[in-house]
C-alpha cells in the first residue's frame, strides 16, 4: 500500500493536484521506526493528467498517516529551539532578492517539466495571480482556456504558506517559521503552550488512527510527542516541505522568494553547494536523510543571482526501492490579461 492507494480509497477526499503531491512526497518520506507492513510509503511518480485538480486535503491526510507513526519516548512538552541568525549564502541572496523589488506584471507563471515513467516528457502550467487566483493547464491552450473561464483552483493552503513566506521576508523569521510549520496538520503547534501542543498532538494521533480504521488496518499505538533531535528533524521536515512548496508556486513574487530563502537558512542540516546550471551560477540546497526520514535526499537548485527555482530532485537512499525523480522549473511574471487571450 502507498499514499496514492490510500487517497483513492477515501471517497470524501479529492485527488491532489501536481504541486500538492510534490509537497506531500517530501513529508511522507518521514516514515521512521515502524514495520513496513504498517507504514504508508511514497511512490516517486503520480500520473498528473489523470488527477483531478483539487485542494491539498488528501495530501495532508496522507502526511498525517506517516508522521503519526513516528515519535519519541519523552512527554510532549519540550520546546523547539528558535531559529538562529546565521551567516548563510541564502540570507545574502534573500536580501538581494528583496532589494531588487517586484518585477512587472500581475501574475506568476510557473512551468514544471518532468519525465514520465515511459520516458516521455510532461509539462504542466500554472498561473498564480496577485489577487490569489490559481489556474492550471497541461498546455498553454488549456491554461488559457481555464483562465478565460474563471476556473479558479486556489486553496487556503497556498495563500497561507505564501503569507508565511512574506512574513519572513519582512523580518519576523521566528513567527514566520512557526506559521509555515503550523500550516500542516502535523501536530507540532509551534509557538503554542505545552497544553495546546499536547492537544494538537492528540488530534493528530486520532486523525492517524481514523485513517487506519478506514483502511481496515491495525491502528498503531499512540506515540508521545518527540523531543530533542527527533523533534527538530520532524519540525524541519515540515518546514522544508512547506517552504519549498511555497517557493515552487510563488517564486516569481520577490517577497515570497526572499522569505523562503530566509526560512530555509534556519535549517542547520540543509547543505548548500555552488554549481553551474544551464550556464548560470546556481546554489544547491540538499535536505539529507535526517530531514527525509532516512529515505534519501531532496536537492533543490536555485539561481544564485535571483533565487528562482531551477530544479527539484529526489535521490533515493542506496538499496531502497524508491525511484529518482527530477522536475525542472521556469518562473516568470506575466500579465493575467495576456494569459486569458493566449499570449503566453
Amino acid at each position: 500500500m502507498d499514499e496514492m492507494d490510500l487517497m483513492k480509497k477515501m471517497r470524501d477526499v479529492p485527488s491532489p493536484r501536481p504541486e500538492a503531491y510534490d509537497r506531500a512526497r517530501t513529508a511522507l518520506s518521514t516514515a521512521m521506526a515502524e514495520p513496513t507492513a504498517t507504514v504508508v510509503r511514497p511512490k516517486r511518480w503520480f500520473s498528473w493528467p489523470r488527477a483531478g485538480i483539487a485542494a491539498v486535503g488528501a495530501a495532508a491526510v496522507a502526511t498525517a498517516v506517516v508522521m503519526g507513526t513516528t515519535g519519541g519516548a519523552v512527554p510532549p512538552t519540550a520546546p523547539v529551539a528558535a531559529p538562529q541568525v546565521v551567516d548563510s549564502p541564502l540570507v545574502k541572496l534573500a536580501s538581494d532578492v528583496k532589494a531588487a523589488g517586484a518585477l512587472s506584471g500581475d501574475a506568476s507563471l510557473i512551468i514544471r517539466s518532468t519525465t514520465a515513467p515511459d520516458n516521455s516528457p510532461y509539462v504542466f502550467y500554472t498561473v498564480y495571480t496577485d489577487r490569489g487566483q490559481t489556474f492550471h493547464g497541461d498546455s498553454t491552450k488549456t491554461l488559457s482556456a481555464s483562465a478565460a473561464k474563471g476556473e479558479n483552483q486556489a486553496t487556503q493552503f497556498d495563500s497561507t504558506v505564501m503569507e508565511a513566506a512574506r512574513l519572513a521576508a519582512n523580518g519576523d523569521v521566528e513567527q514566520a517559521r512557526n506559521a509555515m510549520v503550523n500550516t500542516s496538520p502535523a501536530g507540532w503547534a509551534l509557538g503554542k503552550s505545552p497544553a495546546e501542543q499536547e492537544k494538537a498532538w492528540a488530534l493528530r494521533q486520532e486523525a492517524t488512527a481514523e485513517v487506519y480504521r478506514k483502511k481496515g488496518l491495525p491502528v498503531p499505538p499512540p506515540k508521545p510527542r518527540p523531543t530533542g533531535k527527533e523533534l527538530e528533524d520532524g519540525v524541519n521536515n515540515t518546514l522544508w516541505s512547506n517552504a519549498t512548496y511555497a517557493l515552487f508556486i510563488g517564486a516569481a513574487n520577490a517577497e515570497v522568494r526572499a522569505g523562503v530563502l530566509k526560512l530555509l537558512a534556519t535549517i542547520e542540516d540543509v547543505t548548500i553547494g555552488k554549481i553551474d546550471a544551464e550556464g548560470q551560477p546556481a546554489l544547491t540546497l540538499t535536505a539529507g536523510p535526517a530531514l527525509q526520514g532516512g529515505s534519501g535526499s531532496h536537492v533543490l537548485t536555485v539561481n544564485a543571482d535571483n533565487g528562482l527555482p531551477m530544479r527539484s530532485e529526489v535521490v533515493p537512499a542506496p538499496g531502497s526501492d524508491g525511484k529518482p525523480s527530477v522536475t525542472n522549473y521556469k518562473s516568470s511574471r506575466v500579465n493575467f490579461a495576456d494569459v486569458v487571450v493566449g499570449k503566453i
